[in-house]
């Protein structure tokens, strides 16, 4: 009787000490999120760096290119990133860069296929030196030494 007592008291003397708690209510607080969506210009910049990157394998190879890219072309009306402007430096840049690639496909030329292809990617190089120079040293991963 003495233990039921005791524990009866224990019983009532741990749960008389709890208090309750108070709900608490989170509220969620909506994230935003500022998702980088490339430009025009840069996804079109990526197409030629893996265009780049699949010819200097099949040169590499042997092969003789056969087609020059359109889509090259587009260099000259594609949006660029909020940032950029399209400069006269751009422009002139751009348009030795075409011509330097449509050089690749010139059967009759007398300079070898790496010399005309590397001079492509020193272009783009050069270009990138005047403003966008983050790309720079994936680009001269395609050069062909």
């Amino acid at each position: 009787m003495m233990r039921f007592a005791i524990l009866l008291f224990l019983t009532v003397l741990y749960s008389c000490g709890e208090q309750p708690k108070e709900a608490v209510v989170e509220t969620e607080v909506p994230i935003k999120y500022d998702m980088y969506v490339p430009s025009e210009m840069a996804n079109l910049m990526n197409e030629m760096y893996n265009y780049k990157a699949e010819l200097k394998q099949g040169i590499l190879s042997g092969e003789t290119p056969s087609r020059f890219p359109e889509q090259i072309l587009k260099i000259h009306t594609a949006e660029l990133s909020d940032f950029k402007d399209r400069t006269e430096a751009f422009e002139a840049m751009s348009k030795a860069f075409i011509e330097a690639e449509q050089r690749l496909f010139d059967s009759t030329s007398t300079e070898s296929l790496k010399t005309r292809f590397n001079a492509t990617v020193n272009l783009c190089i050069s270009c990138h030196n005047m403003g966008c120079t983050g790309p720079i040293p994936r680009i001269q991963k395609l050069l062909i030494k």
